[in-house]
């Protein structure tokens, strides 16, 4: 049952899609198959392209940008460039963390100075303190052309899992 509504919804999607519309259902669909095949822990790593990678206390996550991303301006949204910083800082903090702890965000403060336009969002951060409780974490987030376009810090609370 639940196929055949999937096949009709996608069936009337390719119909009636515009380029743009198909350009952009493509896209979240090779997200949620990559999710599938590459066993990812959450949709939004597939459905975002996420590509993560961790050393000298640094993580960085970068992300094709496609127009299903993009704001009415047709440039990136505020709120993609916030998700894939967030990422970034909260997965730097699990990394770091001993077995039986996770970090999750208590504060996030962003501060957008350009536009995100081109064809990638590159997000890196960096621990700025670990505590027992809490770990601070800064993060920024560049454009394609190598343009800072935010900067955040992050609060993580450290759990028990």
């Amino acid at each position: 049952m639940m196929k055949d509504a999937l096949q009709q919804l996608l069936d009337s999607c390719i119909e009636h899609g515009t380029e743009t519309d198909l350009d952009a259902l493509q896209h979240l669909l090779e997200g949620v198959q990559k999710k599938i095949i590459q066993n990812k822990s959450t949709f939004i790593d597939g459905i975002l392209h996420m590509e993560r990678t961790f050393e000298q206390n640094t993580c960085e996550i970068t992300i094709p940008i496609q127009s299903v991303l993009n704001n009415n301006l047709n440039i990136l949204h505020g709120g993609i460039t916030a998700t894939v910083l967030d990422t970034a800082m909260g997965s730097l903090a699990n990394y770091y963390l001993p077995e039986g702890f996770g970090a999750v965000t208590n504060q996030l403060n962003i501060h957008y100075t350009a536009p995100g336009t081109g064809d990638l969002l590159r997000c890196k951060a960096e621990i700025i303190h670990q505590g027992s409780k809490t770990m601070v974490i800064s993060g920024e987030a560049y454009r394609s052309d190598g343009k800072k376009i935010a900067h955040a810090t992050g609060t993580f609370f450290i759990i028990s899992k």
